[in-house]
């Protein structure tokens, strides 16, 4: 199954600490990619020029995760760069991943040349966003596993 609740990021009430929402970003997470990453926050206007507040979150998985921090809704979700293969994309409707079954794990099958590595694209180095450019900037492991 999804091993729910694991790989998730989990928005609170600040008054009560009760959970408001929660958004798991691999289900089922073959690799640990674990996402123990730094969460960003950042205020930016969407499409329609709307002021949101916002947590961008670039994790191990290899994908750069943005949710509306007020109400958990996924904003973006894009590759760090692409050659992130064990996932096509991440559907923005459902907030679930489209993985490539040639790079996943089967007893029937030898996955080669999966990237990211269990070790992630991104791991635990701090990153930080420029708000006046509206640029984030973060430091990437790229390897792959063969």
């Amino acid at each position: 199954g999804d091993n729910k609740w694991t790989m998730t990021i989990f928005g609170r009430d600040v008054d009560t600490g009760e959970a408001k929402f929660g958004y798991q970003k691999t289900p089922h997470d073959e690799w640990d990619y674990a996402g123990v990453n730094v969460m960003m926050l950042s205020e930016q206007k969407d499409k329609d020029g709307t002021e949101r507040a916002l947590l961008t979150h670039p994790d191990r998985n290899g994908i750069v995760y943005t949710l509306d921090r007020t109400n958990g809704e996924l904003v973006s979700a894009n590759k760090i760069d692409d050659t992130v293969n064990e996932f096509k994309s991440v559907d923005l409707k459902t907030g679930q991943p489209i993985r490539d079954p040639e790079y996943g794990t089967r007893m029937d099958h030898l996955g080669k040349d999966i990237c990211p590595s269990a070790m992630g694209y991104h791991n635990q180095g701090h990153d930080s966003y420029d708000p006046q450019r509206q640029t984030f900037f973060m430091g990437i492991n790229h390897i792959c596993m063969l």
